[in-house]
């Protein structure tokens, strides 16, 4: 490819495919991303990167992998590694030094690799993180804990990970036969306090800038940015292999300063590290020099059942001892460790400086890093579902409410399905918001629901419907659009879904993304909070002695079921909830909850038998004998008062088994005898 502009569209046109591919088929972007390299490089031979960059290769990969780092940096608050349990903490911390030293020394035997090199490859493969360990949750669904686990081990060691392994590859690249132990140590000192102090002060400074005000909000992302590169450039060029360090800890130190929100930087930083991992992993993957594959096929092979069958379980069975998890969960933790990103990134950007070096092997250090990769991601892909299932641990059908918006309406209407044990999730950009929802007992999520940052934070576990309840409704059909592929488009409700004005349709985000309305299509935001101002929530459970209802889930004037009566409107049907049924002496005789006359069917019947006793009697002059009152027929029994009225909305239905039905979706819900319907029903004062 010789024209540069063609290069690098086709670049950014192949590494958004590749993002597009992932979402559609909900599988980690790495793996699309190093198949398309590799396929496009040494498969094919239509790129060659460097051919194309020269001497540009090294700067333009380690700048990109340091802003890589650094936003992995601002997803580390050290509060969550105090805050999610004993087993993480191990799990990023000796369980760490363990996988370490444990695939160190697989490698040096297996590959007849240095030690030093091996160490090096060690470091590197650690580390999960989770844009690969996320997707897998989300299809597998395994018990809570154990999600819990995956996923904040896959966030957390992401940083520190990247520690070991720059300290790893320092240590290697300072050591020289000629070069004695205390001089190693003293310039690997000096590569933590250049690095360390850079970052720490890049990241104070930056602080204490946006706390200020001193730049206007535009500028901001701008300034950060800048800000970052610098501060690599700087304490590379004080000290090799420092700037790493630097800009992960400038991350650390902005993600833990007081009083600083940094979500704007954040989802600025998921936009910029989409496109530049998109365009870093096609650039790297085509540099793959394949042919040392066949070379050592069986090693590679013999490297990934050690790595999935004796460490990570070996790693999580030490790990989990004590924690309370039975023998199935503590075995599916040892299954799922996929690496991702991080190791692919750090891995490249070493190599390209030990082949500087010439040290031995090193050529072979990002193939055996992208094998591990793939060979992980696509093993545990296909198998961690079937285990899940096979060890019980697997959730059912996902059937909790991700709320977008978490304000006085999501609050409410999360309350009422709390007191039902149906997980709630709220988020919502507004911190306010957000701690009125903490505060009132209910998890919320801060942050842009359908950002990236999101994508990796955003708790969803057991969350499988979503409600948009936030004041703007273009954010509201927004969030319709993104989750319709996570949860499917019949599960996805928004207030003001719909519209039949043309007109109006063709402008309107909200009506061409057609969400399903929200308990009515009329209902706007403000006449659904004033109603809930004005009104009281009710929770009514549909007596036994009805059999089923058929209630329209959107139009009150929905044909009704065949099995129905089709003289009577759904409304008039469902005014007979609670109807009392009548007895005669063989038992109860159900009633039609469809009768919008109120008669009972059996009474006719009643009459007659009771006419035919009579008149048997007075044949055999035995009539004076019985009392008639005995035999008038009973009055048809007073009608109760109905469990609500037209005036009430209806919100959501519970079966008997906790799934959760929402009104408004196409199909209709049919209520039955025990089922839980939760209206909104207007003050009678």
């Amino acid at each position: 490819m010789d024209n540069p502009m063609i290069a690098i569209a086709s670049v950014g046109a192949l590494g958004g495919l590749c993002q597009w591919l992932a979402w559609k088929f909900k599988l980690p972007s790495i793996l699309f991303l190093l198949t398309a390299g590799i396929l496009v490089g040494p498969v094919f031979g239509i790129f060659n990167p460097d051919e194309f960059l020269g001497d540009l290769l090294f700067p333009i990969v380690s700048i990109f992998v340091a802003i890589i780092l650094f936003e992995g940096g601002l997803t580390l608050k050290l509060k969550d590694i105090r805050g999610h349990g004993r087993v993480v903490r191990l799990l990023i911390s000796i369980g760490v030094i363990l996988t370490w030293l444990l695939i160190a020394t697989t490698v040096h035997y297996l590959f007849d690799m240095s030690w030093s090199l091996a160490l090096v490859f060690g470091s590197i493969t650690v580390v999960s993180g989770p844009t690969v360990v996320k997707p897998l949750l989300r299809a597998v669904r395994p018990s809570d804990k154990v999600a819990h686990i995956l996923h904040w081990e896959g966030i957390l060691i992401d940083p520190v990970g990247v520690f070991l392994a720059l300290l790893v590859f320092s240590f290697v690249v300072l050591d020289a036969p000629d070069v004695g132990f205390a001089h190693i140590s003293i310039i690997l000192i000096k590569l933590v306090v250049i690095g360390g102090g850079i970052g720490l002060a890049a990241g104070a400074a930056t602080a204490l800038v946006l706390r200020r005000y001193l730049v206007p909000d535009y500028l901001v992302n701008v300034l950060t940015l800048v800000t970052v590169v610098c501060a690599f450039v700087l304490s590379e060029t004080l000290q090799h292999e420092s700037g790493l360090l630097a800009v992960t800890l400038m991350g650390v130190w902005l993600a833990n300063a007081r009083g600083l929100h940094i979500d704007e930087i954040l989802h600025f930083k998921e936009d910029l590290s989409v496109l530049l991992i998109s365009s870093l992993f096609i650039l790297l993957a085509s540099r793959v020099d394949i042919s040392v594959i066949p070379q050592y096929g069986w090693q590679i092979l013999a490297l990934l059942v050690i790595i999935q069958l004796v460490i990570r379980p070996l790693n999580a069975w030490m790990c989990t001892i004590g924690s309370g998890l039975s023998y199935s969960e503590r075995a599916f933790i040892g299954w799922l460790s996929p690496r991702g990103i991080v190791a692919a990134a750090v891995s490249s950007v070493f190599v390209l400086r030990l082949q500087e070096l010439e040290i031995p092997m090193a050529e072979l250090l990002v193939p055996l890093t992208f094998s591990v990769i793939i060979g992980t991601v696509v093993f545990q892909s296909l198998t961690a579902k079937p285990l899940a299932d096979k060890l019980g641990i697997s959730n059912p059908e996902p059937n909790g409410v991700l709320f977008i918006g978490a304000n006085e309406i999501a609050v409410k209407l999360a309350t009422a399905l709390s007191e039902h044990s149906i997980t709630v999730m709220l988020s919502d950009s507004s911190w306010r918001n957000v701690r009125e929802a903490r505060q009132a007992g209910l998890p919320a999520y801060h942050g842009n629901a359908t950002s990236g940052h999101a994508s990796e934070n955003l708790e969803l576990q057991g969350i499988g419907k979503m409600v948009a309840v936030s004041a703007n409704r273009d954010s509201n059909a927004l969030a319709s659009m993104h989750f319709r592929s996570e949860f499917g488009s019949s599960l996805v409700f928004t207030l003001e879904g719909t519209s039949e004005d043309e007109a109006y349709e063709r402008f309107d985000t909200a009506n061409r993304n057609r969400a399903n309305p929200l308990f009515d299509a009329s209902l706007s935001y403000g006449g659904l909070s004033k109603r809930l101002r004005n009104g009281e929530i009710k929770h009514l459970t549909i007596p036994e002695n009805v059999d089923k209802v058929v209630t329209p889930a959107v139009t009150e004037d929905a044909e009704p079921e065949e099995e129905n009566r089709t003289d009577a409107s759904p409304e008039d049907n469902e005014k007979n909830l609670g109807t009392a049924e009548p007895e005669t002496e063989k038992g109860k005789i159900a009633t039609d909850p469809y009768n919008t006359d109120h008669e009972d069917p059996a009474i006719g019947s009643k009459i007659i038998d009771t006419v035919d006793e009579t008149l048997s009697a007075a044949v055999d002059g035995v009539a004076g004998e019985e009392d008639e009152d005995e035999d008038v027929p009973a009055e048809p029994e007073t009608m109760s008062e109905p469990l609500y009225n037209d005036d009430d909305l209806k919100l959501f239905a519970i079966d008997k088994d906790g799934q959760l039905y929402i009104y408004g979706a196409g199909e209709r819900i049919t209520l039955k005898a025990g089922w839980t319907l939760i209206v909104l029903s207007p003050n009678k004062n």
